[in-house]
């Protein structure tokens, strides 16, 4: 099967590419780095010809809605129409788990690009999973100032971004479903014992502040939406912990 993966350089994108690869699929990487523009449409059409499978890990980080949904509207736009033209037969986009009541900030970009493949008339998979054990990174690097970190309150069940990985390409392999079970981490964690445990386990000394956020945005993450609910659902396996002192942390 030929893969292509918009966003395949980025925190699940570079997992799907490789995983795609130990599974014998011929791998297409569809980002600015290898010549192609999804943004602008530069270079899809070439790129895409001959793809059996789109799988759609394209990210955007912004607190900003507008942004948000300009940014993953247009992106989904071209990757289906240019999809279309060349004859691919499956559509598959990684969406986040619990955002349908948070169509707010980034999350409200994602909401439309779930709308978008709901109302095209090509074949797709919406593939939702909670937060990444990379998200306690990717916070501190930009909330720290000298030794304080300020992590905005979320209560979530993160899952390991090769585990994403894998399920994407479960999901690619099967045929188009429209929506596939959700895939949730093994436990439940807050976002600031997350950072904090980061921190512990890397000798550095911080204090962690859990800070409200207001808003619509805010209430949903501190009330747990993030963690999923009773629908069907996958489980990962890989704990916070075990992600802390594996390989995959390092990549």
């Amino acid at each position: 099967m030929r893969i292509a993966v918009a966003g395949g350089t980025g925190t699940v994108g570079r997992y799907v590419a490789a995983a795609a690869a130990r599974r014998g699929h011929t791998v297409v990487v569809l980002s600015r780095r290898d010549g192609v523009d999804v943004l602008g449409g530069a270079g899809l059409e070439a790129a895409l010809d001959g793809a059996d499978v789109v799988v759609d890990v394209l990210n955007r980080t912004t607190l900003s809605a507008r942004e948000a949904t300009a940014f993953f509207a247009t992106t989904t736009r071209h990757l289906l129409a240019a999809g279309a033209r060349a004859g691919v037969r499956h559509h598959v986009a990684l969406s986040v788990v619990g955002i349908d009541g948070i169509d707010a900030s980034y999350y409200a970009g994602k909401l439309a690009q779930e709308r978008l493949l709901a109302g095209s008339a090509r074949p797709h998979t919406v593939a939702r999973a909670t937060q990444f054990h990379e998200l306690a990174a990717q916070v501190a690097a930009r909330t720290t100032l000298g030794r304080l970190t300020a992590v905005p309150r979320t209560r979530c069940r993160p899952v390991a971004a090769a585990e994403v990985a894998e399920h994407l390409l479960d999901v690619a392999e099967a045929d188009p479903v429209g929506r596939a079970p959700d895939l949730v981490g093994p436990r439940e964690e807050t976002l600031a014992a997350m950072v904090a445990r980061m921190a512990h386990h890397d000798g550095l000394h911080r204090r962690v502040l859990d800070v409200p956020v207001p808003g619509r945005y805010g209430t949903g993450l501190a009330s747990g939406a993030l963690r999923g609910g009773d629908g069907p659902r996958r489980e990962g396996r890989t704990t916070f912990e075990e992600w802390l002192g594996s390989p995959d942390r390092a990549r």
